[in-house]
């Protein structure tokens, strides 16, 4: 048998420490029922709720694993159920104490409370989108009918549930305007139902598309068809239905020989004569295929990118694909392909890589190509015709962030919106003859964005990389070590963390803190050599970046120790699980959402099987070495003084198994000798997605703000 000491990074796990916890854990169920009291607002509060201990030993790669904690990942369960009800108890108990909740609630109200529009979706002369009125808890969807007409809810979810916990998502609309997609969804969860609407009649038509996880709903321009791509355990596969109750039942058309791992998304073209089909290996992305039906004709489905080790994403405009790359281009590129004559060495490179910038995203509007690009993690937007000669280059009043762009192919105008950390979201229109930009939704929030300072910062990580990070606090803040500060980033999937508006950030700075974030590798801040340095065997990178994050905020006197929470969520709560159990000393609070945090056992569950190309699976010997030497789960200390830390997940994440959470909430709870405490809040009824009601969220980031404030002050 292996030993345990021989872990990758020349990082160690002694086997005899191990041994020692592994027989300990045997003998603590009794025990465990007795827990100090925690010390809350100077008042002592009754220590965690007794956890079982009932040991499974298992053999993985020639080392053997005590997992204290299996039980709890039957979620349905009775004895699980139990447990969680007793946490949920707990920890409203000790979140409760703070005295000033109230106050925090009251400010959250009137930041995120407020009126908000969503980008809009173009047809014709008709404007369709997502609308969040200020007093009600849920998004509606609306039609703008031509520029100056006024705003109509076509679809409302409050009359869905009682308690909020049902969502309405607009999926896509038909060219002509007339016949809309939208997904029914419950608690959060991926899975959605779809339905569809006749906005004539303003009523629901066809028959529903059953509840699962949708990977991109399409329908016809003569609207009787719909194309969509549904996820099961074989894996993702395409249909055709027709959307008359006279139509045959759906027809598979494309997917057959994929596996579970494997994503696959339809999209028709701009006219639909072509069905555009995405491929993609894992959320990872490293390799994706495009493959392209022509619906006028009766031949078969076409290749026309495929056995390349490359991302390809691609828009079709009549018979010409644009499609963004980074094969041999890491920085990205755009490439035009005709469909008719898909032979690779007809290619034709429309936009070459940039030096200095990443190509994050480009949209066909108005006849012409919109480039997205970020560089140094700041967006820029370019104009360019078809042949990629620059028309202009739209300026913006700060750091932020700028979405894709909206708008048709044969329209005359383009929306976008802007955000910032500070600055709330607003949705710019352009008028494409005059070139003239005007103001088209913004949401009102009452914040003095002039207070606020936005700087970039640049450290080493342990290896000597230089990484950025963003700074925001009040202008005129003294750097003394004693200002309260919330560090996070992600670090993974290609994800790019740009400056976003966010009640949390606003909040916390009109608190007198700094609000950070890290642009981890792992990430696609700067193009895919920055997502490989942070994945799989180079994953340690990541967290490397992030605990260099923190010592860069101590050493120059921002923050110290006593005063540095962390926080992250899925992937990101992975991160935080790695750096409290690498690096305790460094921080005095942990918030860590809907998180990975068994990495020897995640790809087990769920949709997990996706995210094998980004981490890498315990099946394979050398991953396992890997993923063991950081798995947070498998890193906890007996009698270490760990951070004070709250987990939060719930039962409809069906993206990231909640046992994650309820495990390491229970070791961490045997386990640390810090006395702060280590909560779970656990929901009952919503999941991982943003799909959320106003109320839930206010009184979620109520319950953060009480922890953190409580914890530094």
């Amino acid at each position: 048998m292996m030993r345990i000491d021989s872990i990758a990074d020349g990082r160690t796990v002694r086997a005899s420490a191990r041994i020692r916890c592994c027989i300990l854990a045997t003998g603590l169920c009794a025990a465990s029922a007795f827990q100090a009291c925690v010390l809350i607002a100077g008042e002592a509060i009754p220590g965690n709720p007794e956890t079982k201990v009932d040991a499974v030993e298992e053999n993985v790669q020639g080392i053997k694993i005590v997992d204290r904690y299996r039980w709890l990942e039957d979620q349905q369960s009775p004895a699980t159920r139990d447990w969680i009800d007793r946490q949920n108890r707990h920890t409203t108990a000790v979140l409760g104490k703070f005295a000033r909740r109230e106050e925090i609630s009251r400010r959250l109200g009137e930041l995120m409370n407020v009126d908000a529009v969503g980008l809009p979706t173009v047809r014709g002369n008709r404007y369709f989108f997502s609308k969040q009125e200020a007093g009600r808890d849920l998004p509606v969807v609306c039609l703008r009918d031509g520029p100056g007409g006024r705003d109509e809810i076509l679809l409302d979810p409050h009359s869905l549930s009682k308690d909020s916990s049902r969502t309405i998502s607009l999926i896509d609309v038909a060219h002509d305007g007339k016949l809309l997609a939208y997904g029914i969804r419950a608690g959060g969860e991926d899975e959605v139902e779809v339905h569809f609407y006749d906005v004539e009649g303003r009523v629901d038509v066809f028959d529903v598309l059953p509840r699962a996880r949708y990977f991109g709903v399409s329908l016809s321009q003569d609207k009787k068809t719909v194309f969509y791509a549904r996820h099961g355990e074989a894996g993702s596969r395409v249909f055709r239905r027709g959307l008359n109750r006279d139509s045959e039942r759906e027809t598979l058309i494309f997917g057959e020989g994929y596996d579970a791992g494997i994503g696959i998304s339809p999209e028709l073209s701009e006219g639909g004569r072509y069905l555009l089909i995405n491929v993609w290996y894992g959320s990872a992305a490293k390799k994706t295929e495009i493959h392209a039906l022509d619906l006028q004709g009766s031949g078969p489905i076409v290749p026309i990118v495929k056995d390349i080790e490359a991302r390809f994403s691609g828009a079709a405009i009549d018979r010409r694909l644009f499609v963004q790359t980074n094969w041999n281009s890491p920085n990205g590129r755009l490439l035009e392909i005709d469909l008719q004559d898909p032979a690779r060495d007809k290619w034709k490179e429309v936009i070459p890589e940039q030096p200095a910038a990443v190509l994050h995203n480009f949209s066909l509007t108005g006849g012409q190509l919109y480039v997205n690009y970020l560089e140094n993690v700041v967006s820029s937007v370019r104009v360019l015709d078809l042949s990629g000669k620059a028309i202009q280059e739209i300026s913006f009043p700060t750091l932020g962030s700028v979405s894709s762009v909206a708008g048709e192919w044969s329209g005359s105008e383009a929306f976008f919106s802007f955000n910032s950390f500070h600055v709330p979201t607003t949705i710019y229109r352009e008028e494409l003859k005059t070139r003239e930009t005007s103001v088209w939704a913004r949401t009102s929030v009452p914040v003095d964005s002039d207070r606020f300072e936005v700087r970039q910062v640049h450290f080493s990580s342990k290896d000597g990389t230089s990484i950025p990070m963003f700074l925001v606090h009040k202008k005129g803040l003294v750097a003394d070590g004693n200002n309260p500060t919330l560090l996070s980033g992600y670090g993974g999937f290609n994800v790019s963390l740009t400056p976003a508006y966010s009640a949390r950030a606003v909040l916390w700075i009109e608190q007198g803190g700094i609000f950070a974030v890290a642009n981890l590798r792992g990430g696609g801040e700067f193009g895919e050599k920055w997502h490989e340095a942070g994945m799989l065997a180079r994953k340690q990178n990541v967290f490397d970046d992030f605990l260099g994050a923190a010592r860069w905020l101590i050493d120059n006197r921002c923050t110290r120790p006593e005063k540095l929470a962390i926080t992250g969520r899925s992937n990101g709560g992975l991160l935080v699980g790695a750096a409290l159990t690498q690096a305790p000393e460094l921080f005095r609070a942990v918030v860590c959402g809907y998180p990975l945090l068994d990495m020897v056992r995640y790809h087990r569950f769920l949709v997990a099987k996706f995210w094998v190309p980004e981490y890498g699976s315990s099946e394979d010997p050398r991953q396992f070495e890997t993923l063991l030497a950081y798995s947070p789960y498998h890193h906890v200390r007996p009698g270490a003084k760990y951070p004070a830390v709250l987990f939060m997940t719930g039962d409809a994440d069906t993206r990231v198994d909640p046992l994650h959470a309820r495990k390491m909430a229970a070791l961490l709870q045997a386990e640390t000798g810090s006395g702060r405490p280590v909560l779970l809040k656990y929901d009952t009824q919503l999941g991982h997605t943003g799909a959320r009601p106003i109320s839930q969220s206010i009184e979620d980031l109520t319950d953060e703000f009480s922890f953190l404030l409580e914890q530094l002050r």
